[in-house]
């Protein structure tokens, strides 16, 4: 039984064989948790101020403009300069956004058009966050670390958005709107605190720097070359498109469950606690080759639990389900992730991580404007369940489309270095 349990437990070696990982891991760890107040707090007001999901949804687009050109550029940035800098000059974006947002909670009822903009933002500096700091992480740990290592980032950015949206719907209601962005704010003095104490990150095994335009077109055309890769980013482009209802959670929870700023923060949570869970017993699959089939049957299982949660009519089922889809949701993450990070070789692991963050938060900005539009024309309980068995249908086209995804890791041993399946 023991055995067992270490054999499905996370594994923390990957926290005491770097110093610079651990530091890396704690600032995110207290960023995170302002970040995930915030994503209840921006529907949230929005919703309150304008009462339409599809002003709600429209979030999304406002967002995606800064997320694509910070998240490009920051990519070709990443794989030329210190990778410390550009996660500095991110955390002292979102601190600018968030300080702006808060001033502007507090001085009343500020245009929608203010908070979607500085949403955008703010979602455009944390997009370039993302990338920089996820191309620093293979190069903080050892090769056999590098699983151990992607599961423990990928679970404490879950376990932050348990605590980080249910903290931010206690003080959405008990102190306001503006708290909850200046909360936001103070986090990332952490990251700034933690990213300037590591050694530092730059690119290994570059020798010339080709012109930022041409730099961003090598990275894509690497990324469409390996069809594992594509793979995965399409079939998670997918399940966040059709079956990613964040943008609703609010509507449900104020519309249909009357449970308040606090009920929509709960929802948030729901799907990270599911995810947190996941990672908390993924150490078997650091002995697994099959990692490519793996992902198809995670994103299938968490389109279904998406399209369950829109069928019930209740808060606390529709958090059981968002919690099943959740954990279906963390298995495929720290699988994509492995996938692209093993495939991609460091000279380019800047510009595949921006692709990588760009389909990672993009697809839910889309699926707010999907969900919101849908809900605007029929309901949210049918956006989110059409939503989710759309996702289903996305999967089977998927797997016809990038067979190699399902064959990804067929011939290779368990737990593999990054140099070994750099040219698969």
């Amino acid at each position: 039984m023991l055995a067992l349990l270490r054999r499905v437990a996370i594994d923390l070696t990957p926290l005491r064989a770097s110093r610079d990982f651990r530091l890396l891991f704690v600032g995110q760890m207290v960023s995170n948790l302002g970040t995930q107040a915030a994503l209840v707090a921006l529907p949230f007001q929005i919703f309150v101020l304008s009462h339409s999901p599809a002003l709600v949804g429209l979030l999304g687009a406002f967002e995606l403009g800064p997320m694509v050109v910070l998240a490009l550029y920051g990519g070709a940035m990443a794989d030329r300069v210190d990778r410390r800098l550009l996660v500095g000059v991110s955390q002292i974006g979102v601190i600018a956004a968030a300080g702006a947002l808060a001033a502007a909670a507090a001085s009343g009822r500020p245009p929608v058009l203010l908070i979607l903009v500085l949403g955008g933002l703010l979602a455009g500096c944390g997009t370039l966050n993302s990338v920089s700091g996820t191309a620093i992480v293979p190069n903080v740990l050892p090769p056999d670390n590098l699983r151990g290592g992607l599961a423990l980032n990928y679970g404490i950015s879950q376990l932050a958005g348990i605590v980080g949206p249910a903290m931010g719907g206690l003080l959405i209601a008990g102190t306001g709107l503006a708290t909850t962005y200046a909360v936001d704010a103070g986090s990332c003095v952490a990251m700034l605190v933690a990213v300037f104490a590591m050694a530092p990150q730059r690119p290994v095994h570059v020798e010339q720097h080709p012109p930022v335009l041409h730099s961003i077109a090598e990275g894509l055309r690497f990324v469409r070359g390996n069809r594992a890769l594509a793979g995965s980013f399409a079939i998670d482009l997918v399940a966040m498109t059709f079956g990613m209802p964040r943008a609703l959670f609010a509507v449900l929870s104020l519309t249909v469950y009357h449970a308040g700023a606090s009920g929509a923060g709960l929802m948030y949570s729901a799907v990270a606690l599911g995810g947190t869970v996941a990672v908390l017993t993924s150490g078997w699959l650091l002995h697994v080759r099959r990692l490519g089939l793996i992902v198809i049957g995670a994103v299938l299982a968490w389109g279904v639990g998406i399209a369950l949660a829109g069928v019930v009519g209740s808060i606390g089922p529709a958090l059981a389900f968002l919690a099943i889809a959740g954990a279906a949701d963390g298995v495929s993450a720290v699988c994509r992730t492995a996938i692209n990070q093993t495939v991609t070789p460091d000279a380019l692991r800047g510009r595949m991580s921006a692709v990588y963050i760009l389909v990672v938060t993009s697809g839910p900005r889309f699926g707010d404007l999907e969900s919101g539009s849908v809900a605007g024309l029929t309901s949210a309980r049918i956006s989110v369940l059409s939503g989710g068995l759309a996702c289903v249908v996305g999967v089977g086209l998927i797997v016809l489309a990038f067979p190699a995804l399902a064959a990804y890791g067929r011939d290779e041993m368990p737990n593999p270095s990054p140099a070994v399946l750099v040219d698969e």
